[in-house]
């Protein structure tokens, strides 16, 4: 490239959110890249489909072995790009990456080989069955800041090793991100062309990945362009997999572990600096403890301090975007107006840009305030009391979103019953916010939180389609029982085998068997 075209061509600039530092720039890609990268996918899928899951673990296990030799620069990567620690970095992306991508590589074949299909009835004894999985083509993914690098990197890995290329968009806020990740894929050593990473802005990129042509779209985002891109996709018939984030509830039983119980909600509800969608946010405890609660978890909240990581010298982060401490002061500042009680922990090493909030606990929520009914994403948790059981499930469930959900017992019975009545993708008993780490289990929620499901076996098999293919095994046949001519006699027989197989009277079931055998005959004959 020349320098003219270096001076004209459009950049994006990365900023350290905890900091306010200048940390890379990117080039911004147009929508023909993106149609150029899809011609260029389809084309090296055509070759990549072909490799057996054995050929294509392989380019897996590259990957991870890049990832595990480069830990530590793509945790601090990940850190400065998105605010986060470089704990909650190593922990929750890094780490849970690199598990996700052996447990794929390891599993995808048993997942995603032929199944033989079990005869369905003795009419249909000649006909045996199976079902193929069969990549999709190209998979589009469009990534979110909050964790930029687990997410995709879940995604990517499921797409490549069922077969697929990928073209990646992770968000505009976090590119250096993307950009570490797509240094862990080339590592993989892919056919030329598979996957490609772009910068395609925010504002344009939905609409562009449904025109390109790709042939599944994964979405992690809000709920509004959520429900946009769906409107778009469905003129197209386009498939579509959408994660939407969550108002996640956290019920905390008269029997459970105190001392767990709020060490777990200080974990889900303010590492991130409270930005996960699967992240507590709704705290329901029993009125015996309720008090034993709050007093500990502000304790401990006082014990954590928030800042720019530079040395592990800080337990929480910054926020990610400007426009989201935005949100989380006006759900604060809305439930103070409605007469919440506000406890903060100001222990903010301060920087100059950073953009960082006090870790809040509201008391006294209510349905009126938008922290109980909206996603607040950030260091924010509600706790209220509640008298019983069922009380506390009712409170759970009263909400449009439903991503996950925690239930805190030592009564496993109980948990488990108490699981079953939540309205949610995910139910975790004395734990939360680690679901999505478990490459095993699928991922995705309820109502308003997302269709589709990504991860475990369920999100192996949403990369592909199912093609069933039905063989004829009895030699000598000349027609199907039910094939023309018709007549009286081939309805008799179709009508004697139902009874034969299903009436409960014996004199129709031996009737049902001769002409069911008659007509069955005249299937070797020609007319």
């Amino acid at each position: 490239m020349n320098e003219q075209d270096l001076a004209t061509e459009k950049r994006t600039t990365s900023t350290n959110p905890a900091t306010g530092e200048v940390i890379g720039s990117t080039k911004e890609n147009s929508i023909v890249d993106l149609q150029n990268a899809v011609s260029e996918s389809r084309t090296a899928q055509k070759v990549w489909r072909e490799k057996s899951f054995t050929e294509r673990a392989k380019h897996l296990f590259k990957i991870r072995d890049y990832l595990v030799a480069h830990a530590d620069d793509i945790s601090e990567i990940i850190s400065k790009d998105s605010g986060k620690t470089k704990v909650d970095a190593i922990s929750t992306e890094v780490l849970a990456s690199a598990m996700a991508i052996t447990y794929y590589a390891k599993n995808a074949e048993s997942v995603l080989e032929r199944k033989t299909l079990s005869g369905g009835s003795i009419l249909t004894i000649n006909k045996r069955s199976y079902v193929d999985r069969v990549p999709y083509g190209v998979i589009g993914i469009i990534s979110p800041w909050n964790y930029p690098f687990a997410i995709p990197f879940h995604e990517v890995a499921m797409a490549l090793i069922s077969g697929n290329a990928v073209i990646l968009k992770t968000a505009t806020q976090t590119l250096e991100v993307g950009k570490a990740l797509k240094a862990c894929i080339d590592a993989g050593e892919l056919p030329n062309g598979l996957f490609h990473f772009l910068n395609i802005p925010g504002n344009i990129a939905g609409d562009a990945f449904i025109d390109s042509g790709i042939d599944k779209l994964f979405f992690t985002g809000s709920v509004p362009v959520g429900k946009q891109l769906m409107k778009k996709a469905s003129e197209k018939l386009l498939p579509i997999s959408l994660e939407l984030g969550g108002n996640d509830a956290m019920i905390v039983c008269d029997d459970a572990n105190l001392y767990r119980a709020v060490s777990g909600a200080i974990w889900a509800g303010f590492s991130n600096a409270g930005q996960s969608c699967a992240g507590v946010e709704r705290i329901y405890v029993d009125e015996i403890i309720y008090d034993s609660f709050v007093t500990l978890l502000k304790k401990k909240l006082n014990e954590m301090n928030v800042g720019a990581d530079k040395n592990f010298n800080v337990t929480v982060g910054s926020l990610t975007t400007e426009k989201q401490l935005d949100t989380v002061k006006k759900h604060v500042a809305d439930a103070r107006e409605k007469g919440a009680a506000i406890f903060t922990v100001d222990n903010i090493e301060k920087e100059k840009q950073g953009l960082f909030h006090p870790l809040t606990v509201i008391e006294n929520a209510n349905n009126e305030m938008l922290v109980q009914n909206e996603e607040t994403f950030g260091p924010v948790v509600t706790v209220t009391k509640f008298k019983s059981v069922e009380e506390a499930i009712t409170m759970a469930n009263n909400s449009s979103l439903g991503l996950t959900a925690s239930v805190w017992t030592k009564d496993k019975t109980k948990a488990h019953k108490i699981a079953a009545q939540l309205e949610v993708g995910s139910v975790m008993i004395n734990d939360h916010l680690m679901s999505h780490g478990l490459a095993e289990t699928p991922w995705g929620g309820w109502k308003e939180s997302g269709y589709g499901r990504t991860h475990g076996y369920l999100g192996l098999e949403a990369m592909t389609q199912p093609r069933v293919v039905i063989d004829d095994i009895m030699p000598g046949l000349q027609k199907n029982m039910w094939w023309h001519p018709h007549s009286k006699q081939v309805y008799d027989g179709l009508k004697g085998g139902m009874n034969f197989l299903y009436s409960k009277d014996l004199s129709l079931r031996l009737k049902g068997a001769i002409s069911l055998v008659k007509v069955f005959m005249r299937s070797f004959r020609k007319d």
